[in-house]
């Protein structure tokens, strides 16, 4: 079963996972980030990519753009993928394709542990993808640990581009923050991912 299968209560009771909802858990002291020159000629587009309202288009435009600018900052000392297939435990229905995961590793030609966000693309409906979010960071949290490279915060976002909203799993605990942050400004987006990598 792909990721796409799972449902908020699906994931939740098929790996025994408890979930808060609404409590932020990025701090409020995080900086905001000013993108390059290159990131904002890209992202003049963001109209463009809204009125043709695609799922590819707003990946294309602007979440894969976000993503590299993040590679970029770290000098490419981290590793951001797209569209990989990610098959950890077909058993548990833990296999698919992850829209977006970003490792630690520098490898480009296949994913390496320990990966720490995953970034799943919505076109507009981000409360869908919620279930299936979480389920490919189960999956993140097992590949992580089969690979001796365990790490205790993984970080998920259900993104449509123009909103981004974001989880975190411990353990057996999801957090949910319910707040919707918008693009633009992007500057804040970019903080809270450069956080995300720097917990690690």
């Amino acid at each position: 079963m792909p990721y796409s299968q799972f449902t908020l209560s699906k994931v939740k009771e098929d790996f025994q996972l408890t979930t808060i909802e609404g409590t932020r858990f990025l701090p409020t002291s995080i900086e905001p980030i000013a993108p390059s020159t290159r990131l904002m000629a890209i992202l003049e587009e963001l109209p463009w990519a809204v009125a043709v309202d695609t799922e590819k288009a707003r990946s294309e435009v602007i979440i894969n753009p976000v993503l590299l600018e993040v590679r970029r900052i770290f000098k490419s000392s981290i590793s951001v993928f797209s569209g990989e297939e990610f098959n950890v435990d077909i058993n548990a229905g833990l296999n698919g394709v992850c829209d977006f995961l970003i490792s630690l590793s520098r490898e480009q030609l296949t994913v390496e542990a320990p990966a720490i966000v995953v970034v799943e693309a919505k076109k507009s409906d981000i409360k869908s993808g919620i279930g299936q979010c979480i389920a490919e960071m189960v999956a993140v949290q097992r590949f992580n640990s089969s690979k001796n490279k365990p790490i205790f915060s993984i970080y998920g976002s259900i993104t449509s581009g123009t909103q981004w909203r974001f989880l975190k799993l411990e353990e057996q605990t999801v957090t949910i923050d319910l707040t919707d942050y918008p693009v633009p400004p992007v500057e804040q987006i970019l903080g809270f991912l450069v956080w995300m990598v720097q917990q690690h």
